[in-house]
């Protein structure tokens, strides 16, 4: 058994006896918790700081504040136990209908760089797409499918990914911040501190989460109305982690892990075909819906059922008949990453099947390789963002940048798997007949598969009208918008969702 260091020495006067004893190790535990008190008095952030710059934004140029800056985040005593940077583009325009939009990444551990500099903010840096490198200069330019246009955007870094920081200790940091119930707690009041702190609680008010950020809007919405008292007037969940209970499983009893993936699968082989298109994809979901999920749920009572699976998920995913077979045509992503491209000594990515790299050990029996895009977007993203940060704007800091925070995802205590944003999601818009949705995904994904947050949609009531709900899917993967026409697609919806 391995003993705290206070605990060791605790336990060694015990052994020596006597009030000298205690006395001596009160005072070593006094002197090991100021040291450890000391060890988080980390060097101040700077001040909030703003630059004004100018983008080419719907065809016309756009001036505007760009500001990094912190809110801090306290406990119920009021003691700062955190820090969340931000990054706002806001219009000189002060009339109080000017929305503002508050942006969340995933992972847990992704800062809001990609939605920033990939999907709507001002400037945007290339990457996620097929023959994107680590390597690729990380200039910003002009981002065309902004929505600085018709909302100012407010990109939010939770602790432990950005320069967002926590001032508590390891454990206290897990309570405080790394956990679903905690963290929505948490940053819905940096959005509710942000409001106040800039006067604009009178603007109208949207979240956008991408992944596990999807997870985490319609519960910060719902946290947001019934708790701190700030309605919200719109989401646009992007490639959103909606249900936790549902996930790849080769031994579920379920067949909805089997049912939410096969779409995404048969989008990324009538890509590579040149034939995918919507009408393709209807086939698909019909398919899927029906004869697909009856000859699973029928599984050895009906002795046909795996031949009529075998047969058509094998035409559906251009896999190899044999290796369909073998599966029973229950087909897990993992497999179909690995081996959809295997002919050609590369791999897919699960946010994109499409986009490749080469497998470094292309004759193991698992992946010995992370993830493609992961992988690539790092060195951009990263180099990009510090580089705006720290030398245009002039927020000076030497400490370090997480685009992606492998750490702060190991230690997430996800609790126990349920609909928790499916259902805070419906009490959101039950209880505000004026909010509407935006759900969007690209076909290719294998992370967040679009079906799935089919499935959702259509088990929800329509709320007096269907339209409040929507749900709408591009060419491309979990980062879709990394195509320029998916990326103008996506802001042609989101801005009538504005409207």
């Amino acid at each position: 058994m391995t003993l705290s260091i206070t605990a060791r020495l605790l336990a060694a006067t015990l052994l020596l006896g006597g009030s000298t004893a205690y006395a001596q190790a009160d005072k070593t535990t006094t002197t090991v918790e100021k040291k450890t008190e000391d060890a988080l008095k980390l060097p101040p952030l700077p001040a909030d700081k703003s630059i004004t710059q100018t983008a080419r934004i719907g065809g016309r140029a756009i001036n505007y504040k760009a500001t990094v800056g912190t809110i801090p985040v306290r406990d119920d005593k009021g003691k700062e136990i955190g820090q969340v940077t931000y990054t706002a583009y806001t219009i000189a325009d002060r009339d109080p209908a000017r929305p503002v939009t508050f942006a969340f990444n995933g992972g847990p551990g992704a800062a809001s760089v990609y939605l920033n500099l990939g999907a709507v903010g001002p400037k945007r840096v290339q990457f996620g797409a097929q023959g994107d490198a680590p390597s690729d200069a990380p200039i910003a330019r002009d981002n065309p499918n902004s929505w600085l246009d018709f909302t100012d955007l407010v990109f939010i870094d939770p602790i432990g990914t950005g320069f967002s920081r926590s001032l508590v200790d390891e454990a206290e940091t897990k309570k405080s911040f790394y956990a679903n119930d905690p963290d929505i707690r948490y940053l819905s009041k940096v959005v509710y501190d942000w409001l106040v702190k800039e006067g604009r609680l009178r603007s109208p008010k949207y979240l956008m989460g991408e992944s596990y950020g999807g997870y985490r809007a319609p519960r910060i919405a719902y946290e947001l109305q019934s708790q701190i008292g700030v309605g919200v007037n719109g989401l646009i969940m992007v490639s959103p982690y909606l249900d936790p209970a549902s996930g790849d499983d080769a031994t579920a009893l379920s067949p909805l892990p089997w049912m939410t993936a096969l779409p995404s699968m048969a989008a990324a082989n009538l890509e590579r075909q040149g034939r995918l298109t919507p009408a393709a994809m209807a086939d698909v979901e019909a398919y899927t819906r029906g004869d697909f999920a009856r000859d699973l749920l029928r599984g050895r009572s009906d002795p046909e059922a795996t031949g009529r699976i075998v047969s058509r998920v094998t035409e559906l995913t251009g896999l190899d008949p044999a290796l369909v077979r073998r599966l029973g045509g229950r087909v897990d992503t993992g497999t179909y990453l690995r081996e959809i491209h295997r002919t050609d000594g590369t791999i897919g990515s699960v946010y994109d099947s499409n986009v490749t790299a080469f497998d470094p050990f292309p004759w193991s029996a698992q992946q010995q390789s992370n993830d493609p895009i992961l992988d690539a977007l790092i060195g951009p993203t990263t180099s990009a963002m510090v580089d705006f940060v720290t030398r245009e704007v002039g927020w000076k800091t030497d400490a370090r940048y997480n685009a992606l925070s492998y750490a702060v995802n190991r230690a997430w205590d996800r609790g126990k798997p349920a609909d928790t944003p499916v259902t805070d999601l419906r009490k959101a818009i039950a209880n505000d007949p004026k909010m509407r949705v935006l759900i969007v995904h690209g076909w290719d994904d294998l992370s967040c598969p679009f079906f799935a947050s089919r499935l959702i949609v259509d088990q929800m009531p329509a709320f007096g009208q269907s339209e409040r709900v929507q749900l709408r899917v591009y060419a491309g993967g979990h980062m879709f918008y990394s195509r320029n026409d998916s990326g103008a697609r996506f802001k042609a919806d989101a801005a009538q969702l504005y409207r």
